[in-house]
């Protein structure tokens, strides 16, 4: 997991060559006019999905992993939390290799506040929880970068 400020997203340049796409994309695109939906950055080694939605709290939460793919979580506009657990702390339910999409169980570790300007990076080790609500439930637009990992 790296939480930092977008602005700070070069100093994660060399992770990978996919993480260099997605950071070079973060460096020339500003999110401020996006409109829901999927954009294509490479293929389907980086790509980006704007989502506009309600948080909720965290009984009505999906407890999610990756084997594949990194996730760049980013809002443009409002303020979620997002729990993180490393894998080895939770079980799994289920795994969609068509999606790469694990569903896990088990205590959250660390809630991180997403707000404008912040980036967190959830990689194949971190179970993460998205859609929280800070407080009440409120609106959110958030852009989603999902860099092959390998």
């Amino acid at each position: 997991m790296i939480y930092t400020e977008i602005a700070n997203i070069g100093h994660y340049h060399g992770l990978c060559k996919f993480m260099d796409k997605a950071v070079d994309y973060l460096s020339s695109h500003p999110l401020d006019n996006l409109e829901a939906g999927h954009y294509e950055i490479d293929g389907d080694m980086v790509y980006m999905n704007v989502f506009d939605y309600e948080t909720i709290s965290e009984n009505d939460g999906f407890f999610e992993a990756h084997k594949k793919y990194a996730d760049i979580h980013m809002t443009v506009a409002g303020e979620e939390i997002i729990g993180v657990s490393d894998m080895s702390r939770v079980s799994i339910k289920s795994f969609d290799e068509n999606k790469d999409l694990l569903e896990v169980e088990g205590p959250v570790e660390h809630y991180m506040k997403l707000v404008p300007g912040k980036a967190l990076i959830t990689l194949p080790e971190d179970a993460h929880m998205v859609k929280l609500a800070a407080g009440s439930p409120s609106a959110v637009k958030k852009a989603v970068i999902k860099v092959y990992m390998g």
